[in-house]
């Protein structure tokens, strides 16, 4: 049989102190914190596109990387040696969990009745190979952007034909993801936005998107599909403005549209930075409204425009979101997939072992430094006395509607000018170095 990552053997924990780059020094999948392994804390997974169709190439450049399982010949094979290659990796890599997009797996045929005969043929692989390994879907979802149809969108789009044609493909989506036991679907819409409002009708476009996203939820409880479904924020590119901006719009338009019920978010850590947030900013967002499902895990660059989709490696970044997982009561849904790709001059298949091990130790990291923290406790402490107001007497009578303006005037003219209290800040961002 052949071997596509040779000389590579499973990646097992060594400790803090080992120099072998391909073992973990912080990720021990066995180890038990707050009563779960570290494993079912962090559901890593990895994601099918970037790891394995990403070969390096962007907008100024042909693609860097060579691949065995990517050579020329049949498009059918080259799909059926990816699809086997990938499980070595998730194998090797002792991931329990991996993502895709339907066009990751299978290409795009002449007709959708092709597309799907493909795809058919491709996920009875798969299921096989996941009956071999015991990994599982984390979830799945279908490219809407990438094809000449979409260039004005999918469920947005002027033609209720390319419209008709996206939901097709998301129907397929999602009986395929439903096959492979995966516990959630993804929504990004990767074209749902415009270039130029003299062109859109932007009210109409929200219609659509809405219409569409209730058909996916009717289809899915008509087959009985369990999963979680999610939708991605994004602000721009490739369009200019993406309707799903950041978690704010996205809870808005769930809102308006009476799909609270039926969606969670799946938070990009380089989304929020392109938003002009922070990625602790949009997890909070999503914990303090209960939508918080899925995390895709990987970090930006701040001199840089673009989702430049680089593995995370932040110790910060890592530790603080990891605080905003926990307090929000951990992952019940979801887990982290790194949305991640090799540099361009990171050509080798080792490479994606040393980057796939930098990140899942990363979070561990970020996981364990979490958990000092709370159980620490001086941060939380600050917050809650600097709060403590609102929970008795004046603040808790605001909360409850026992007084209206009059009222809190007559107090005002009464008590006259409030004391200010001191933020603290620079000493809490000193209690958090002393555990990063």
């Amino acid at each position: 049989m052949t071997e596509y990552f040779p000389g590579v053997s499973p990646i097992r924990y060594e400790g803090p102190d080992s120099k072998n780059p391909l073992s973990f020094k912080h990720y021990n999948p066995k180890q038990k914190i707050l009563g779960k392994t570290m494993a079912e804390h962090l559901r890593f997974a990895v994601c099918y596109w970037h790891t394995f169709k990403g070969l390096g190439g962007d907008m100024f450049g042909l693609p860097t990387m060579l691949r065995r399982y990517n050579g020329a010949g049949d498009e059918m094979r080259v799909a059926e040696e990816t699809m086997v290659a990938a499980f070595e990796f998730f194998t090797k890599l002792g991931v329990n969990y991996w993502c895709f997009h339907d066009a990751d797996i299978a290409p795009e045929g002449a007709t959708l009745a092709e597309t799907n005969k493909r795809l058919d043929a491709i996920v009875k692989l798969a299921k096989q190979l996941q009956r071999d390994t015991g990994v599982k879907v984390l979830w799945g979802t279908s490219n809407l952007f990438s094809n000449r149809r979409f260039m004005a969108g999918a469920a947005t789009n002027p033609s209720p034909t390319v419209f008709a044609y996206a939901a097709s493909k998301v129907k397929k989506a999602v009986e395929i993801t439903k096959e492979l036991g995966g516990e959630g679907y993804v929504f990004w819409g990767g074209r749902e936005g415009y270039d130029t409002l003299l062109n859109t009708d932007m009210k109409r476009e929200f219609d659509q998107l809405g219409a569409f996203l209730h058909m996916a939820v009717d289809y899915k409880k008509k087959i009985r599909f369990r999963g979680q479904f999610y939708i991605e924020p994004k602000p721009k590119e490739p369009t200019k403005h993406q309707y799903d901006s950041d978690a704010g719009s996205c809870y808005a338009f769930l809102q308006h549209y009476k799909l609270t019920n039926d969606f969670k978010l799946n938070i990009e850590a380089n989304h929020a930075t392109l938003a002009g947030h922070t990625f602790q900013h949009e997890l909070a967002f999503a914990v303090a409204n209960g939508i918080l499902g899925s995390v895709d895990a990987n970090r930006g660059d701040t001199l840089l425009g673009w989702d430049t989709d680089q593995f995370p490696t932040d110790l910060y970044d890592t530790t603080l979101a990891m605080i905003t997982i926990l307090k929000g009561g951990g992952f019940t849904t979801g887990g982290l997939n790194f949305d991640a790709k090799l540099r361009r001059q990171s050509i080798d298949p080792v490479d994606l072992f040393h980057a796939h091990i930098g990140a899942m130790d990363a979070f561990a990291r970020g996981l364990k430094n979490a958990v000092a923290l709370i159980k620490d406790g001086r941060i939380d402490k600050f917050v809650k006395q600097r709060y403590a107001g609102w929970d008795k007497g004046l603040g808790s009578d605001i909360l409850k509607g026992k007084v209206g303006f009059e009222q809190l005037e007559a107090l005002t003219l009464k008590q006259g000018e409030p004391e200010p209290q001191s933020g603290r800040q620079e000493l809490l961002e000193n209690i958090l170095n002393e555990f990063i």
